[in-house]
This record gives C-alpha cells, structure tokens and sequence, in this order.
C-alpha cells in the first residue's frame, strides 16, 4: 500500500486544543465487528461495550516534563526535549537550534544548570547533565511536551490532564493518549462489573508524531521504544482467552506491547526496545478489541487501525467522524473497535 491511501481531510478547527472539563466527557465512535458502520455513543458507554471477564490492558507510563529551554554559549536559543535517559545524568534528546550544536559544547538551561553535548546516536544528541541529574532538571525547570499539533503552550491544567490517572513508570515524552478519558469513578465501575484490568509499559517516543516520508509503506523504517510486558500480564492475556473473554487493548501503544511479546504466535514476557510497525494485513496474536484516540493523516497508527478494523471500514468512520465533528487527536475524542475476524 501507498502512504497516500491513508490521507484524509481534517479541518483545522477539529483538532483539539484543549482537553474536555471531565475525562468522561469525551464522545466514543463505535465499530462494531460485523460489518455494521459506525455508531455514535459517548465515552461513558464503554462499560455497555464490556462483558464481565473481559482483561483491559492498560499503558502505565507516564510523561516526563522532557521539553527544557537554554541557550548556547554564543547566545543561541536552544529547545530540548529529552527523549530518553540513560543513565542518572545521561540521556538522548531531540536539540532545536539555528545551528546543531557540535560534541562538547555546552547549553545553559532556565534555572542556571548546564547540559554537555557529547555526541549523536542516529537522529538524536547524546546529551549529559553537569551540576544534577536529569530527573532532576526535568522536575525543576522543564515542560510538558505537548504535541506539535497543539498549538500553544503547555499550562499548569496540562500536568494533569496529559497524564492518564494510573501513570505510574515515568519515561514518555507523549501520553498514551486513550488513558487519558478514564477516572477513577469509570475504572470502579469496571471494576464493579467484573472486568478485569492489566499494565504494560510502553514509553511513548517523539517519534510517534514522525510523518511516513517513503511512498511505500515497507520501506518505512519504524521509531523505537521501549516496551515490557511482565510474566503477571502474559498469564492474565492466556487466562482470558482460556475463559473465551476478550483482550482489550487501551491504545495502540499497549497494541504495540502485547503483539510485541507475541510474535511467535503465543505471549511471551517481553523487555526491551520495539520496531513492530504494523500495517493492513498483519495477522493479530493477543488484542481482540481496541480503544484509541483518532490518528493523523498518513501516520503509522492510522495504518495500524486500519489493519486493526480493516482499511474501507477505518477510513469511512474517519470520514464519519469529519462530518460529525468529532475532536481530534491527543485531548480528542475515542473509539471502540472491534477485530473484525475476533470470534
């Protein structure tokens, strides 16, 4: 397939900017599997899409106030956003500058602390922390790494509301943004009606907003991060399908997990990084069913639903979607879908 065919028209004005006053208030887009179109429902109808016994699977990363501000020791503006630490005071980041900095300068962030450039490894700087460690500065004087598509900067609203109420392993720099509708009351009322509840950990990178630059799709070359998914979950995954209940999947990074660990077909405890870039006709091993925000035009994830719920199916409820004014992307609205082969 071509990166062409999973364009779409998306008005300006449909791409939130602003989360909802309450995480329940959220519409839900539902596609059923079989074969019917999309139903319109609010996201305080998932619990009539669940049965009891059903596993939902959740991301418990949490973002990292990676995005920091400095400036060069000619006076340059740098931004910085830290996509990854290393070590206590080592780590990767994007570097924005007029110029790229060279190994061995140094940055001067907000607060006085200093940043060393000690390199690159692929498209990022290897960057050190001079006086603390990057925890530390993050915590300090750093920013919530809002995505491109938001355009204003972060407020004191957004410390909350980016992150989903269950965070628990910092390392993201962008939040696992289906979470994000879920409060405490609807994870009791799950939990009241017997579902069940999993956690993985997939640390969502900047490179989930990288357009797809190739015509065609095998010759992209996927972004990587960093995913676990624990022995605990791996038995939960086996004791649903061995009751006949579904696994549902809580966004396309907890996909990306549980179809990482099971690429031989059964799941496995799995802990490092992940390229898995998965696109229309990839068979499925552990997810079922599938709650996500809506995707930008041309992006990996758009090509991952749409292997998901099928390609026609995908691209006529986005275009649904368009024309009910739905809201789009992070502070969006969801759907519910439905593995279309899922029996």
């Amino acid at each position: 397939m071509q990166r062409s065919d999973f364009h779409y028209d998306l008005p300006d004005e449909l791409i939130a900017q602003f989360p909802t006053g309450n995480r329940q208030d959220s519409r839900l887009l539902h596609l059923p599997c079989g074969g019917e179109g999309p139903v319109d429902r609010l996201f305080a109808d998932l619990p009539s899409l669940l049965n009891p016994g059903d596993l939902l699977v959740f991301n418990d990363t949490r973002v990292m106030r990676a995005r920091l501000f400095g400036t060069k020791a000619t006076g340059g503006k740098v931004e910085l956003l830290i996509e990854r630490v290393l070590e206590p005071r080592r780590g990767l980041a994007h570097i924005r500058a007029s110029k790229s900095p060279r190994a061995g300068s140094r940055i001067l962030l907000e607060g006085g602390n200093v940043l060393e450039v000690q390199g690159r490894q692929e498209d990022l700087f290897v960057i050190a922390a001079c006086d603390a460690d990057l925890h530390e500065l993050m915590c300090q004087t750093g920013h919530m790494p809002l995505p491109p598509y938001i355009s204003r900067e972060d407020q004191a609203l957004d410390e909350e509301r980016y992150q989903t109420v269950y965070s628990q392993r910092e390392g993201a720099v962008a939040a696992p943004t289906a979470g994000l509708h879920f409060d405490q009351a609807m994870l009791a009322r799950l939990d009241a009606m017997g579902v069940e509840r999993a956690f993985v950990t997939l640390h969502v990178g900047a490179g989930t907003f990288r357009p797809v630059r190739v015509d065609r799709l095998e010759e992209h070359v996927m972004h990587s991060e960093y995913a676990e998914v624990s022995p605990e979950v791996c038995d939960q995954v086996r004791a649903a399908r061995a009751r006949g209940a579904r696994v549902v999947a809580v966004g396309t990074t907890s996909v990306r997990s549980l179809e990482s660990a099971s690429r031989e077909g059964e799941i496995q405890p799995f802990y490092g990084d992940t390229r898995l870039f998965i696109t229309p006709g990839y068979r499925f091993h552990s997810v079922d069913a599938l709650l996500t925000n809506f995707h930008l035009p041309e992006s990996t994830l758009l090509m991952l639903v749409a292997a998901f719920s099928g390609y026609e199916r995908i691209m006529a409820a986005y275009q649904h979607a368009v024309v009910q004014r739905y809201r789009f992307f992070s502070y969006g609205d969801a759907m519910f879908l439905e593995r279309a082969d899922w029996a």
